[in-house]
Protein backbone atom coordinates (compact mmCIF):
# COMPACT_ATOMS: atom_id res chain seq x y z
CA UNK A 1 0.00 0.00 0.00
CA UNK A 2 2.69 2.44 1.00
CA UNK A 3 4.63 1.63 -2.18
CA UNK A 4 1.64 2.82 -4.20
CA UNK A 5 1.30 6.03 -2.17
CA UNK A 6 -1.75 4.80 -0.22
CA UNK A 7 -1.00 6.03 3.28
CA UNK A 8 -3.44 5.17 6.05
CA UNK A 9 -1.02 5.94 8.85
CA UNK A 10 -2.65 9.30 9.59
CA UNK A 11 -5.68 7.44 11.02
CA UNK A 12 -3.64 5.13 13.26
CA UNK A 13 -3.58 5.82 17.00
CA UNK A 14 -0.25 3.99 17.30
CA UNK A 15 1.28 6.19 14.60
CA UNK A 16 -0.06 9.28 16.39
CA UNK A 17 1.58 8.09 19.62
CA UNK A 18 4.84 7.53 17.76
CA UNK A 19 4.71 11.04 16.30
CA UNK A 20 4.06 12.48 19.78
CA UNK A 21 7.10 10.60 21.12
CA UNK A 22 9.22 12.07 18.32
CA UNK A 23 7.98 15.58 19.12
CA UNK A 24 8.92 15.19 22.79
CA UNK A 25 12.33 13.76 21.85
CA UNK A 26 12.97 16.58 19.37
CA UNK A 27 12.26 19.16 22.07
CA UNK A 28 14.92 17.47 24.25
CA UNK A 29 17.66 16.95 21.66
CA UNK A 30 19.36 18.56 18.70
CA UNK A 31 19.67 16.91 15.28
CA UNK A 32 16.21 15.34 15.29
CA UNK A 33 13.69 14.63 12.49
CA UNK A 34 15.79 15.30 9.42
CA UNK A 35 14.12 14.78 6.06
CA UNK A 36 16.60 13.23 3.61
CA UNK A 37 15.39 12.08 0.19
CA UNK A 38 12.45 9.74 0.90
CA UNK A 39 13.25 9.06 4.56
CA UNK A 40 12.82 10.83 7.89
CA UNK A 41 15.85 10.39 10.09
CA UNK A 42 15.05 10.61 13.78
CA UNK A 43 18.54 11.68 14.84
CA UNK A 44 22.02 11.79 13.34
CA UNK A 45 25.37 12.46 14.98
CA UNK A 46 28.96 12.12 13.77
CA UNK A 47 28.88 8.42 14.68
CA UNK A 48 25.24 7.24 14.65
CA UNK A 49 22.01 7.39 12.74
CA UNK A 50 19.40 6.76 15.46
CA UNK A 51 15.88 5.49 14.91
CA UNK A 52 13.49 5.85 17.86
CA UNK A 53 10.61 3.39 18.21
CA UNK A 54 7.67 3.34 20.59
CA UNK A 55 8.11 -0.34 21.41
CA UNK A 56 10.16 -3.38 20.54
CA UNK A 57 7.10 -5.26 19.22
CA UNK A 58 8.70 -5.77 15.78
CA UNK A 59 12.45 -5.49 16.20
CA UNK A 60 13.21 -7.18 12.88
CA UNK A 61 11.18 -4.65 10.86
CA UNK A 62 12.78 -1.80 12.79
CA UNK A 63 16.27 -3.16 12.08
CA UNK A 64 15.61 -3.43 8.34
CA UNK A 65 14.21 0.10 8.28
CA UNK A 66 17.43 1.30 9.93
CA UNK A 67 19.56 -0.74 7.51
CA UNK A 68 17.70 0.84 4.58
CA UNK A 69 18.35 4.31 6.03
CA UNK A 70 22.05 3.50 6.55
CA UNK A 71 22.34 2.31 2.93
CA UNK A 72 20.55 5.41 1.64
CA UNK A 73 23.03 7.62 3.48
CA UNK A 74 26.00 5.49 2.37
CA UNK A 75 24.94 5.88 -1.27
CA UNK A 76 25.33 9.63 -0.75
CA UNK A 77 28.77 9.26 0.86
CA UNK A 78 27.60 9.50 4.47
CA UNK A 79 28.73 6.52 6.55
CA UNK A 80 27.23 5.98 9.98
CA UNK A 81 26.56 3.18 12.42
CA UNK A 82 22.95 2.54 13.34
CA UNK A 83 21.22 2.68 16.68
CA UNK A 84 17.66 1.64 17.56
CA UNK A 85 16.20 3.10 20.73
CA UNK A 86 12.99 1.65 22.14
CA UNK A 87 10.85 3.75 24.49
CA UNK A 88 8.82 0.78 25.80
CA UNK A 89 10.51 -2.60 26.18
CA UNK A 90 8.40 -5.73 25.73
CA UNK A 91 10.53 -8.56 24.47
CA UNK A 92 14.17 -7.53 24.68
CA UNK A 93 16.27 -7.03 27.77
CA UNK A 94 18.19 -4.21 26.09
CA UNK A 95 16.59 -0.91 25.23
CA UNK A 96 19.18 -0.06 22.54
CA UNK A 97 20.29 -2.18 19.57
CA UNK A 98 23.34 -1.30 17.46
CA UNK A 99 23.66 -2.12 13.76
CA UNK A 100 26.62 -1.77 11.42
CA UNK A 101 26.09 -1.92 7.68
CA UNK A 102 28.31 -4.57 6.09
CA UNK A 103 28.40 -6.35 2.71
CA UNK A 104 26.16 -9.20 3.92
CA UNK A 105 23.45 -6.81 5.13
CA UNK A 106 23.67 -4.79 1.91
CA UNK A 107 23.23 -7.95 -0.19
CA UNK A 108 20.24 -9.06 1.87
CA UNK A 109 18.75 -5.56 1.68
CA UNK A 110 19.11 -5.55 -2.12
CA UNK A 111 17.38 -8.94 -2.25
CA UNK A 112 14.47 -7.61 -0.17
CA UNK A 113 14.23 -4.48 -2.30
CA UNK A 114 13.97 -6.65 -5.44
CA UNK A 115 11.21 -8.69 -3.78
CA UNK A 116 9.33 -5.48 -2.94
CA UNK A 117 9.73 -4.17 -6.49
CA UNK A 118 8.35 -7.47 -7.83
CA UNK A 119 5.41 -7.26 -5.42
CA UNK A 120 4.67 -3.68 -6.50
CA UNK A 121 4.74 -4.53 -10.19
CA UNK A 122 2.62 -7.68 -9.84
CA UNK A 123 -1.10 -7.60 -10.65
CA UNK A 124 -1.92 -10.11 -7.90
CA UNK A 125 -2.81 -8.71 -4.48
CA UNK A 126 -1.15 -10.62 -1.63
CA UNK A 127 -3.43 -12.52 0.72
CA UNK A 128 -4.13 -11.27 4.24
CA UNK A 129 -1.51 -12.43 6.77
CA UNK A 130 -3.92 -13.01 9.68
CA UNK A 131 -1.23 -12.58 12.32
CA UNK A 132 -1.65 -11.00 15.77
CA UNK A 133 0.52 -8.04 14.73
CA UNK A 134 -2.01 -7.18 12.00
CA UNK A 135 -4.36 -5.72 14.61
CA UNK A 136 -1.83 -2.97 15.38
CA UNK A 137 -1.04 -2.18 11.74
CA UNK A 138 -1.94 1.24 10.32
CA UNK A 139 -3.41 -0.60 7.29
CA UNK A 140 -5.63 -2.93 9.35
CA UNK A 141 -8.89 -1.38 8.13
CA UNK A 142 -7.90 -1.86 4.49
CA UNK A 143 -7.32 -5.59 4.91
CA UNK A 144 -10.12 -6.48 7.33
CA UNK A 145 -12.96 -3.98 7.01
Amino acid sequence: MHGNRLNFEDNSELVKIGKAIHEVKSDQNKNTEILFENIKIDKITKEYLTEVKKSDADVDASKWQLIFYLKTLKDKGINRKGKLEFIEKNKKSSKIIYVELDNDLEERLNYYIKQIETLLSDDIIPSVLNKPKCKKCAYYEYCYI
